[in-house]
């Protein structure tokens, strides 16, 4: 299999310019320019390594693609962004060369180009609407939006050009934003942009959240996830780290004790769920947020620096279809293991996961088990795994979310060998807050309740957003639920605190 190679697409992106730049095209023209592919590591070279798989778009690249764009005056594909980006007049600028002023757009709605055009799932939500997509009828062929987003904002930060946004007056108030994920990230800053003194409450040691604990470096470079770390501080929003809210201090304490007027909870859904199969307690068993947490934040791939050990694994199961998934058997193969196996209960079409990282698990290696599912985990003599038993399923009636359910097929048992399981089938939300806070109010499923237009929760002055609220999402939702939360605690401390 061929794979793009970053001078033979810009060679191509040269000649393409020649031809379409600098003049007016008709709708006919735009979509006769072929979507620019995404130059990327060859797959032999990147699966012993952590760097950044996508290498990004060159400078032709870039402006052909964005020409690509009809520039559409109901421009659909706003509406089809959580955070409602002008994204026409940013890839305007874009196809001008105008790059600081195409990430000036973007940024009056989103302060994280960087990381939504590497990890927000673009062929579902912008890119789902694109008229060029619909057009050609293929949403492989819709204008690639968040590359064009990730290369303004990389080039913002490889020019120094970054700004960071104006400060109002100090208001007097005090706001506590607990966890610093996406969601948090952006209620910080819109709530330091108005005045208000912002302390940032993280329980782990390094900030971030889910974009440096759950997100592989060769997805999103932590690097990028510090820049926006560092403009949060610029700006003056303090950051309190092994800070363990419902332990270190409950939402109750900082409301009462420590003065707080108002608080922003984005803690996220980190609960791991698991297969209640026997043997998941063997050794060898791990959850997914488990093995990428040692490894993205504690460094296992690095053997010299590591802050954990690493698990030995030469034969790997690995139990979904998302993208945690994919993350997961991906980094597994960073790892050092010879062979590993996504098993998914339904088919191909079925799967989750972006199709993008469906194909780069499968270009390095990585085995798919379609239509079967686990039974239990088989050990050895010293108690670690050795075999899973997995039955054949076959496609029922759709369920509740419109897949078709998986049927188990009785007799169709069979025992694999594997020496490591990883378990990767979602998340719940952590039931400490939830059990350390009276009066607020959640769901059956341990999700905040809020309401839809302003996050407000059953307790006054008490705001939450992100996966603590929708389950496990993208980080452009968390992030639109972080605006709409600001936006809401705003007028809450401009009104004294009046109004939830």
């Amino acid at each position: 299999m061929s794979h793009p190679n970053r001078e033979q697409l810009d060679a191509l992106a040269q000649e393409q310019l020649a031809a379409y730049g600098g003049r007016k095209l008709s709708v006919k023209e735009r979509l006769a320019i072929p979507a620019q592919d995404m130059p990327t590591q060859d797959p032999a070279e990147r699966v012993l390594n952590m760097s950044e798989v996508a290498t990004g778009y060159t400078d032709a690249q870039v402006v052909v693609e964005s020409l690509r764009c009809l520039q559409c005056a109901n421009a659909p594909c706003v509406k089809g962004c959580p955070v409602r980006i002008d994204i026409p007049r940013f890839i305007a600028r874009a196809a001008e060369g105008d790059y600081a002023g195409s990430v000036a757009v973007i940024k009056e709605s989103s302060m994280l180009p960087a990381i939504c055009g590497r990890v927000c799932p673009q062929e579902a939500q912008c890119q789902l609407t694109c008229t060029v997509g619909k057009s050609l009828k293929s949403i492989d062929k819709a204008v690639n939006i968040g590359r064009i987003e990730r290369f303004v904002a990389d080039w913002e930060s490889e020019h120094h050009a970054r700004k960071n946004p104006e400060i109002a007056a100090p208001t007097g108030k005090k706001v506590g934003v607990v966890g610093s994920g996406p969601a948090s990230m952006t209620a910080a800053a819109d709530l330091r942009r108005a005045g208000h003194e912002v302390v940032m409450f993280e329980a782990l040691h390094k900030a971030g959240g889910v974009l440096v604990y759950g997100i592989p470096e060769f997805r999103l470079p932590k690097s990028i996830v510090q820049e926006e770390l560092d403009a949060l501080y610029a700006m003056g929003v303090k950051i309190e780290r092994n800070f363990l809210v419902g332990r270190t201090a409950k939402v109750t304490d900082l409301m009462e004790r420590e003065g707080f007027d108002a608080l922003f909870l984005g803690t996220g859904a980190g609960l791991p769920k698991f297969l209640n199969v026997e043997g998941e307690n063997l050794i060898g068993v791990f959850s997914a947020n488990e093995y990428l947490t040692r490894s993205n934040l504690m460094r296992a791939y690095d053997r010299n620096k590591a802050g954990t050990p690493l698990y030995g694994s030469h034969k790997v199961a690995v139990f979904g279809g998302g993208n945690v998934a994919m993350d997961a058997a991906r980094t597994a193969r960073r790892l050092g293991a010879e062979e590993v196996t996504i098993v998914y209960r339904r088919t191909d079409e079925e799967m989750p996961a972006r199709r993008e990282e469906v194909a780069h698990a499968k270009e390095e290696g990585v085995r798919f088990l379609y239509l079967h599912a686990p039974l239990k985990i088989v050990g050895d003599e010293k108690g670690r795994v050795s075999h899973v038993e997995l039955i054949t399923c076959e496609l029922g009636e759709p369920d509740a979310s419109g897949r078709r359910s998986p049927v188990e097929i009785p007799g169709s048992e069979a025992m694999h060998e594997f020496d490591t399981v990883i378990v990767a089938i979602g998340n719940d939300s952590n039931p400490l807050i939830e059990k350390t806070t009276k009066g607020l109010d959640v769901n059956r499923r341990g999700n905040i309740i809020v309401d839809e237009e302003t996050c407000a929760t059953s307790m006054k002055g008490v705001y939450a957003g992100g996966d603590i609220v929708l389950g496990a999402a993208t980080v452009i939702l968390a992030m639109g639920q972080g605006r709409k939360a600001a936006k809401a605690m705003n007028a809450f401390l401009a009104d004294g605190g009046a109004t939830a």
